[in-house]
């Protein structure tokens, strides 16, 4: 793979100029962009994944949800439905999608979860409703520029930073490092907890924030149990026969972080959104415990083969200097 982008390098300018020029024509306004007179939140990245969107949204949603209608739009990678979807009793990842299922399956009775891969078209469907919602989390949709948000988030992580990659084929970034600038603020995601400052300093200098941009540093917190539909289990319960089994775009943090609690087990990666073939589940059917992230488990759970046996590990995001970030976001979303 690491080959393959090499001998693409050649290709690199070619996509830069594409999406460079892109940019350029919805920030002149030839192309058009939709503005609207409620607040929308973005959260994105610019690069292909894997950098805490979904916490990122959870995080927001628990943050807002007390004190506005609330709503998230996501495009609802993965699914097999077409349109705008809404969250309901019988809907399902394969309907809304992995991500946009496990906002509705833990928020549901709080907030208003939608799909649709036209977001301009979801947002209209959205303020029909009845219960209209006051404020939008658009999940993902940095570069889904028909919709400009009023206020953007954008995520990278502490070992993979925008300011270090290149634009794809040969790097990770789906645009130039130039599209920072639409950001109202810029966090730093999956850092170590005890992140010096000096070193928050370097970041910060490396990044060359704009006046109005404000740089945040966040980590990953993971639960000490692991959950199922009515089981709970402690990790230091979990023993040494167990199954690891991720579907997410860098599994290594949780890798590293159940291998600091001595845990020993075989781990099964496959490839970020996977959609598990019926000869996969009766694999995995075999191990007397299986342990995933919150996002697989919304794929795997209503498998009949894997029921009591097939547990999730949920995580939060947790931000440097959070009564900062909390004042900026609820400044914007509630007034």
């Amino acid at each position: 793979m690491k080959f393959l982008r090499f001998i693409l390098f050649p290709i690199v300018p070619f996509y830069y100029v594409i999406t460079w020029f892109r940019n350029v024509l919805f920030d002149k306004g030839w192309l058009a962009s939709k503005s609207y007179d409620f607040p929308i939140i973005c959260v994105g990245n610019l690069s292909t994944g894997g950098t805490g969107k979904t916490p990122m949204v959870e995080y927001l949603i628990r943050l807002l949800k007390d004190d506005v209608k609330l709503a998230t739009l996501s495009r609802g990678y993965g699914r097999q439905s077409k349109g705008f979807q809404l969250g309901g009793a019988n809907t399902n990842a394969s309907i809304l999608g992995d991500e946009p299922f496990q906002f509705y399956n833990s928020f549901s009775e709080d907030i208003t979860v939608a799909v649709d891969a036209n977001r301009q078209e979801g947002i209209a469907n959205l303020l029909q409703l009845t219960n209209k919602p006051e404020v939008i989390l658009l999940d993902d949709a940095f570069q889904h520029r028909k919709v400009k948000a009023g206020f953007n988030i954008l995520l990278s992580t502490y070992d993979n930073r925008y300011t270090k990659d290149f634009v794809l084929p040969t790097g990770n970034l789906r645009e130039p490092k130039s599209g920072a600038k639409r950001a109202n603020l810029i966090i730093i995601t999956k850092c170590p907890e005890n992140l010096a400052e000096a070193d928050k300093q370097k970041i910060i200098t490396e990044i060359k924030p704009l006046a109005n941009q404000q740089v945040f540093f966040s980590w990953i917190s993971y639960s000490d149990n692991v959950y199922s539909e009515n089981k709970t289990i402690a990790l230091d319960q979990l023993g040494e026969d167990f199954k690891l089994v991720t579907g997410i775009a860098n599994a290594k943090p949780l890798v590293s972080f159940l291998k600091l609690k001595n845990l020993k087990f075989e781990h099964l990666n496959f490839k970020d959104h996977h959609d598990f073939l019926s000869s996969e589940v009766e694999y995995l059917s075999k191990y007397k415990c299986i342990i995933t992230t919150e996002k697989d488990y919304m794929r795997l759970k209503t498998e009949v083969s894997l029921q009591g046996k097939l547990f999730y590990l949920p995580i939060k995001m947790v931000i440097d200097n959070s009564s900062k970030f909390d004042t900026i976001i609820k400044t914007y979303a509630l007034n």
